[in-house]
């Protein structure tokens, strides 16, 4: 039986739908607001945790955009999931603040940078949950790349 690592995190966008990303203390490239799931609880409930202890702020979790089986050479099969935020208010990016012990920025950024910024399987997973949000419906990816919708 599979006992894949599940992880849950949520794009939001700002008015010009530029993604909110988040620079974390221990790594080099930029990431969504995500984590992993701890035991017990779901997907959905660990990507609201994650928003607010990386964000620091609660901030609405809207819908399902993308599940990505998406194994890892070095942790092996692993299930993520990528929740719909919307668009980001003025307001709402006036009141994130950075934890600054496990991420020392978030800004948002042209989807067109991407590849610049992030890891390219995360890349490919931004823009799949993307294209999924566009199209009204969520995906199932693998690596990534969307295979199908889910609805």
């Amino acid at each position: 039986m599979a006992t894949p690592r599940v992880a849950a995190g949520v794009i939001y966008r700002d008015g010009r739908g530029h993604v909110l990303l988040v620079q974390p203390t221990y790594k080099d490239d930029w990431d969504l607001p995500d984590g992993y799931v701890e035991p017990g609880e779901s997907p959905l409930s660990a990507a609201r945790r994650e928003v607010v202890e990386e964000l620091g702020i609660e901030l609405s979790v809207t819908g399902l955009l993308l599940v990505d089986w998406a194994p890892h050479p070095s942790e092996g099969d692993k299930l993520l999931f990528i929740f719909n935020g919307g668009v980001l208010s003025p307001a709402d990016r006036a009141r994130i603040a950075a934890d600054r012990r496990e991420i020392s920025r978030a800004d948002c950024h042209d989807p067109a940078a991407l590849d610049e910024l992030t890891p390219d399987r995360l890349a490919r997973r931004i823009r799949a949950a993307l294209r999924a949000g566009s199209a009204g419906a969520g995906h199932y990816a693998e690596h990534g790349a969307a295979v199908m919708p889910t609805s």
